[in-house]
């Protein structure tokens, strides 16, 4: 099928892209989810701003001990970015668990989680990390936590006129591990489960925890209680078995030709022992 018609403009400044958006454009980054959608009509905007030229958006940097990454990134360049695995070592790592080389050289990360596929694997990650999200508009800037961030299936706090533009992460605690384990569609390489976790010990015990999951269910989003159950114990095998029970049971799980509820959330179970093991064993 072929996208409808559509209007095309490609300004060189943040502001001229804003204005645009304003006006109810709909932004363009690395089009791997807005472009075949347009072809199977599934979205049909009438006007499209190509952000390439912008001038800022790509770069990664470091501030004051936290990461700065613009939201046209690659996948790649987050990946091999030797900033990124000093500071953030979860996210290089996600970034390279990313569909193929393809799409890690074109995708960017603004828009995988602008678009919020509910198998998508950055979400994992940015929820573990804490992260803080930036949007732009015409009235000014405003932050989003990444617990505010989702809000649904394909559904973000983005707000009409809007851009994501930065994603700001705080370096990893001292002596924190990271580790992200998926189960992946073959074909595909979304996430039917995917674990993200970023945890510490200090004095014996477990310090710091915080656990991102994606693909069981709508949207992504933190395992709070089994975070909770971790942190003060001793982190072993025993301790992880108990904090991962039932990890997805409070969330409605995905149903589908590709997995079933039940088997969702059966392997978020899996999936997060084995992640929470490789980082605290």
């Amino acid at each position: 099928m072929i996208a409808t018609e559509f209007s095309y403009s490609a300004p060189d400044t943040l502001h001229a892209a804003l204005a645009l958006l304003a006006d109810g454009a709909k932004p363009l980054a690395g089009g791997m989810s807005l472009v075949p959608m347009m072809k199977l009509r599934l979205a049909q905007p009438e006007h499209l701003v190509d952000l390439r030229k912008v001038p800022g958006l790509s770069s990664i940097s470091e501030e004051n001990g936290r990461l700065h990454i613009g939201a046209l990134a690659t996948h790649y360049e987050i990946e091999s970015s030797d900033v990124v695995r000093s500071l953030c070592p979860l996210l290089a790592t996600t970034a390279g668990k990313i569909g193929d080389v393809q799409i890690r050289n074109v995708g960017t990360i603004g828009g995988s989680l602008a678009h919020a596929d509910p198998a998508a694997d950055y979400p994992a990650a940015i929820l573990a990390l804490d992260a803080t999200l930036v949007l732009s508009s015409t009235g000014g800037r405003r932050e989003v936590a990444a617990t505010d961030f989702f809000v649904d299936t394909f559904t973000t706090a983005v707000e009409p006129g809007e851009l994501l533009t930065e994603i700001i992460v705080a370096a990893s605690p001292p002596g924190a591990r990271t580790a992200y384990k998926k189960m992946q569609n073959p074909a595909s390489g979304f996430a039917l489960v995917g674990i993200a976790v970023i945890a510490a010990r200090a004095g014996g015990v477990v310090s710091t925890c915080r656990i991102g999951v994606t693909g069981v269910s709508g949207k992504a989003f933190r395992a709070t209680t089994a975070e909770t159950k971790l942190i003060g114990s001793a982190g072993t095998k025993a301790d992880i078995a108990e904090a991962v029970k039932g990890i997805a049971a409070a969330e409605e799980a995905n149903n589908d030709i590709h997995a079933s509820a039940d088997y969702r959330k059966a392997m978020a179970e899996v999936y997060a022992a084995r992640a929470l093991e490789a980082v605290l064993r």
